[in-house]
């Protein structure tokens, strides 16, 4: 049985995955592997410490599909809508612009719940805080190294992690990539921002006319959302929940900062637009380094095979573009 490792639990990663289990000839040992603790990569949901279904959505907040991607795309659109993990976003967004024909989703348990449904679908074997290290040639397999516990042999290697972690990997895969792959990685460029999760106790009102807000005159924060109230949650025994995304010139502005300054630093700006905010009971400050794509590779049309033989190749928003449909792309 061939040994296939995914590396990056997030929406590529994830339905590579499913889709793998779903459509490969043979059966395959599928291992997916993250660094961080938990899924979702970009598309992380965050929980309250006092009250796990106190949750904020700490990267993206919603999904918008165009028409064009509502035909090439619809089967996955129409099963995560039967099975309840997406539905219509009803909730009001002030600021945000609609083109025609675009429809937009939320995710009622939390957008990571999409994620963690692929993964379950994929039947893999889910390791998190594994950091890959190196990868070498061994045998005509590929031997995948960790920060800690021995390395693991593999025949194929999907990477769906930024593009600077991949041109950060040691091991014989630096001198695989060849000087044209490696001007179209190195042409990969993201934004960086920071996003900051509050929790607050049930009974608590945050009485506001929307769900959601694009600011568009503050230097620190680009858009607010009352989470629990664009889900359309409203419970007595909940806590509500408010994200806030920042500007990407703060974002790289304050990037080498300690995250407990941004934090503060934007929790001042919050107060300012949102006088008189209660205190949270809680708070989660999560730093996008690699947010959104900006320059995706060039004539990478949603992968970029690295080595045919054994296969290893690269995937994610990096080869297509930054949204939940080019994740789709570069999956399939």
């Amino acid at each position: 049985m061939a040994r296939v490792l995914i590396v990056g639990a997030g929406l590529t990663g994830s339905l590579c995955a499913a889709l793998l289990r779903k459509e490969a000839p043979r059966p395959v040992h599928l291992a997916v592997w993250d660094e961080a603790g938990d899924s979702g990569g970009r598309m992380s949901t965050a929980r309250s410490p006092y009250n796990p279904q106190s949750t904020v959505d700490l990267g993206a907040q919603y999904i918008t599909c165009t028409s064009h991607y509502a035909k090439h795309h619809q089967s996955f659109y129409d099963d995560l809508l039967a099975l309840g993990i997406l539905k219509p976003l009803t909730a009001p967004i002030e600021g945000m612009v609609m083109k025609e024909g675009d429809c937009n989703f939320m995710a009622p348990q939390g957008i990571s719940s999409i994620i963690k449904h692929y993964l379950k679908e994929s039947g893999a074997d889910v390791c998190f805080r594994h950091c890959v290290t190196q990868i070498n040639l061994r045998n005509d397999k590929w031997e995948v190294s960790k920060e800690t516990g021995p390395p693991e042999q593999f025949d194929i290697v999907v990477l769906t992690m930024p593009v600077p972690q991949i041109l950060q990997l040691q091991g014989d895969i630096a001198n695989l990539i060849s000087e044209c792959q490696r001007r179209q990685l190195e042409s990969v460029s993201y934004s960086s921002r920071y996003a900051l999760g509050l929790f607050y106790e049930a009974g608590t009102k945050i009485d506001v006319p929307w769900a959601g807000q694009y600011i568009t005159s503050n230097p620190c924060i680009r858009f607010i959302s009352i989470d629990n109230k664009k889900r359309n949650i409203e419970s007595s025994e909940i806590g509500p929940s408010l994200v806030v995304h920042t500007t990407v010139p703060f974002g790289v502005t304050h990037l080498d900062h300690h995250t407990e300054d941004a934090e503060e630093l934007i929790f001042q700006q919050l107060e300012a637009i949102l006088p008189g905010l209660p205190r949270p009971v809680a708070t989660r400050c999560q730093k996008w380094r690699y947010s959104q794509v900006t320059e995706a590779a060039a004539h990478s049309h949603g992968q970029l095979t690295l080595h045919p033989k054994p296969f290893l190749v690269c995937g994610g928003d990096a080869f297509t573009e930054s949204n939940f449909d080019g994740c789709i792309t570069s999956a399939r």
